[in-house]
């Protein structure tokens, strides 16, 4: 990250001919577990990443935000007076959308020069958005010294991308990419927003991204069409669980006893989503014990019942899983983010990690004809200033 964020200072200067005041990160993530439970008020497990945002700013006289993007080459610029929708600078809206909501929080902006670079990969199911978002906040923070809460500053993100971009996402991106700790991944109760610090050692275990090079197709429409069921599966078993008011509070032992009264489709989508969050739950206490393999077995049954129950996984993503179970190192592959393409997630042990770099594109490449990306990761800490 060093040289990154020498380049990004040399480039500020470069723009502005000035310093930046402050340099912030806000890292991308990985849903380990907790795969479409976050909009029935279930429970997530995710983990920020050695991937990360860098947004580099000072402050100006007047109400003039300038921003520039190293990654599209591009400068943005408008006044916090008229915050527009920017429809030709498309990446500029999450930093407009931070904004907008930071005023309405009632933080007192002021016009700056910014410089933002980012190595998160787009669309592979890693969250470059909320990586952005929340490098944008925590400069914000840095620069103004306003007092806000990091599980706040969240929840203006996940405003501004559900508000300002029109993007339908829960609140488990913006949270892990601003709480998380170094080498833990973090249990999230998405009804109460309760969270937990959960120990998880990638010194010895690495997590390997494997992109599938599959670009998500139908996100959207699949999306609404999966919550409309699971909204189905609370309508007809609220007739014989009385108070239920989302999956979340339907039971194994409870889908078990009425599942048969369930249409098809309604029931393999509820059944995911009941075991899934069984299955966060014991992963949060697998790894709270130092039960490494035990939670590898856990994703493996995430990616498993997302294929055949959610039916959110592909080919490409089923393949991909295959190569990296087979490899040296490899203890479990499972797919992260919305599915219907973007990336696995592998846990590999890491006197391994060169061994399983070789032979899962070879083997991915034999199925798929697609050459994938590849990127080893560590758990790192959330948001945060960088320099100053």
């Amino acid at each position: 990250m060093i040289g990154r964020i020498t380049a990004l200072k040399e480039r500020f200067r470069q723009l502005y001919d000035a310093n930046p005041q402050a340099v912030t990160k806000g890292p991308g993530r990985i849903d380990l577990m907790g795969h479409h439970t976050d909009y029935n008020d279930g429970f997530v497990l995710p983990v920020a990443i050695s991937f990360e945002v860098l947004a580099a700013g000072r402050l100006r006289d007047d109400r003039t935000i300038r921003a520039y993007s190293s990654n599209f080459d591009s400068m943005a610029e408008f006044c916090l007076d008229d915050i527009a929708f920017d429809r030709v600078n498309t990446w500029s809206n999450y930093l407009c959308g931070m904004l907008v909501y930071l005023k309405e929080a009632g933080v007192e902006l002021r016009g700056a020069d910014l410089a933002i670079e980012g190595n998160v990969p787009v669309a592979s199911g890693l969250s470059s958005s909320a990586a952005i978002e929340m490098a944008v906040g925590t400069l914000f923070q840095a620069l103004l010294g306003f007092e806000m809460s990091g599980a706040d500053l969240a929840l203006i993100g996940q405003r501004a991308e559900n508000k300002f971009v029109g993007i339908n996402t829960g609140i488990m991106d913006q949270f892990i990419s601003r709480l998380a700790q170094k080498d833990h991944a973090l249990f999230l109760d998405c009804r109460t927003l309760a969270c937990e610090q959960v120990p998880l050692d990638t010194g010895k275990t690495k997590i390997v991204v494997c992109d599938t090079m599959k670009r998500r197709g139908l996100v959207d429409s699949e999306y609404n069409l999966r919550r409309a069921q699971c909204e189905e599966a609370v309508r007809l078993l609220s007739q014989w669980i009385p108070g239920i008011k989302a999956l979340r509070d339907v039971t194994p032992a409870d889908l078990e006893m009425y599942q048969d009264r369930l249409p098809e489709v309604v029931r393999k989508r509820a059944r995911h989503v009941i075991s899934e969050n069984a299955r966060v739950l014991a992963g949060r206490e697998a790894l709270s014990q130092g039960r490494i393999e035990d939670f590898a077995r856990l994703m493996d049954e995430s990616q498993d019942s997302a294929r055949e129950d959610y039916e959110t996984s592909c080919f490409e993503l089923d393949a991909m899983a295959g190569a990296a179970r087979s490899a040296p190192g490899g203890m479990c592959s499972r797919l992260i983010g919305a599915g219907f393409g973007g990336a696995n997630a592998s846990l590999v042990r890491e006197e391994f990690v060169d061994d399983f770099l070789a032979v899962v594109p070879e083997r991915y490449r034999v199925k798929t004809g697609i050459e994938p990306r590849l990127y080893v990761c560590t758990a790192e800490a959330g948001a945060g200033v960088v320099e100053s």
